[in-house]
């Protein structure tokens, strides 16, 4: 018996969702409280939807976990990825350790039990040199152990393909979302219907373009490669120690298989300008003894726009659906602001002039 698990649960409304797993939670908590019997909730903090860190008092001392509830296919991919697919290649360690899995009945929603890393999520905004490094250098032996490695199968069929296929597919369907949106079906004023039309003409050109991305990804993109698929610097954790700095990445729902300009692309815009190219200097020297190299900053921004194009792409398809299906308030809001992602798209890296 945990005291105070549930209440505080009941208090975030979580115990009021259908299929929460909660008895299965608590099981899986005392397990990783080592088979303590008795333990108490001593704080708790919301991380963000879904994610809470939990204190809790036994005995002996007061240890601390991250507790996340997600869907089937997300938990089994993170479940895979640190207890199977990094352990393969050597590189076990670079993720939290997971000391507790908890499904509810149904089987649609699984709990995952963390160790909390602490406060060292890497400083965009500060970025500091060693700890910047330190991470890099995990990122691109992520991406070389596992170029064409055979794991890749499993990888992609557990996984997500942001590739090519992941590309084309996101505009198609985001097209044919929004030529869905016109009357009887969604009744639109003016002004959503010119964001509507704005999206439409800017996704058709990309479609237009997919024998020029497919040229572009072919000739630089490299080989695949596994990917963490949501590579922010809130999701890697840099902390200092006597013998260097220990890197873990976290939150793997989107793990998958592409070119690693996927990643990179996504890890360097979360710095400003000035920072990235001596970050990418640094992802080059990591790469050195490897069998594959990155392209110049031209080919690299062609990569890099591929990259956040499907990405914004795909944030088109789910307002859609939700304006067809359910006439949902936020999606024209939703679509909005995709257009301005596409509007403020500029190119990664500085270029040198023709």
């Amino acid at each position: 018996m945990i005291e105070g698990l549930e209440r505080a649960l009941v208090a975030n409304g979580w115990l009021r969702l259908r299929d929460l797993g909660y008895s299965e939670l608590e099981c899986a908590i005392g397990e990783a409280l080592g088979g303590e019997r008795s333990a108490k909730l001593v704080a708790q903090e919301t991380i963000k939807s879904r994610v809470f860190r939990l204190r809790f008092e036994t005995k002996n001392q007061i240890r601390s976990f991250v507790v996340k509830r997600m869907n089937s296919s997300h938990a089994r991919r993170n479940e895979l990825v640190i207890r199977r697919w990094l352990p393969d290649l050597g590189l076990d360690g670079v993720a939290p350790d997971l000391l507790g899995v908890a499904a509810g009945r149904a089987g649609r929603w699984v709990w995952h039990v963390y160790e909390d890393l602490g406060p060292w999520e890497l400083d965009a905004r500060n970025p500091d040199p060693e700890s910047v490094a330190a991470a890099v250098r995990v990122i691109a032996s992520l991406h070389q152990r596992f170029s064409a490695h055979p794991l890749l199968a499993e990888c992609r069929l557990y996984g997500e393909s942001p590739g090519l296929c992941f590309s084309m597919s996101n505009v198609r369907d985001a097209v044919h979302g929004l030529e869905r949106l016109r009357p009887p079906g969604v009744q639109l004023s003016p002004e959503q219907a010119q964001v509507r039309d704005r999206l439409l003409d800017r996704l058709l050109r990309l479609r237009d373009e997919e024998p020029m991305r497919t040229r572009a990804l072919a000739e630089w993109g490299g080989p695949e490669t596994f990917l963490h698929g949501d590579l922010w610097t809130s999701n890697t954790f840099v902390e200092p120690g006597v013998d260097g700095c220990r890197v873990r990445l976290i939150d793997w729902d989107h793990a998958g298989v592409g070119p690693a300009s996927y990643d990179l692309s996504t890890f360097l815009l979360r710095f400003a300008p000035e920072h990235r190219p001596w970050i990418l200097t640094l992802y080059r020297e990591a790469l050195k003894d490897g069998p594959w190299s990155l392209p110049g900053p031209c080919e690299l921004n062609r990569l890099f726009e591929i990259a956040e194009c499907s990405r914004y792409a795909n944030r088109v398809i789910w307002p859609a659906i939700a304006l067809l299906r359910d006439r949902a308030e936020w999606g024209f809001a939703e679509l909005a602001s995709v257009e301005s992602w596409f509007e403020a798209l500029q190119p990664v890296l500085p270029e040198e002039p023709a």
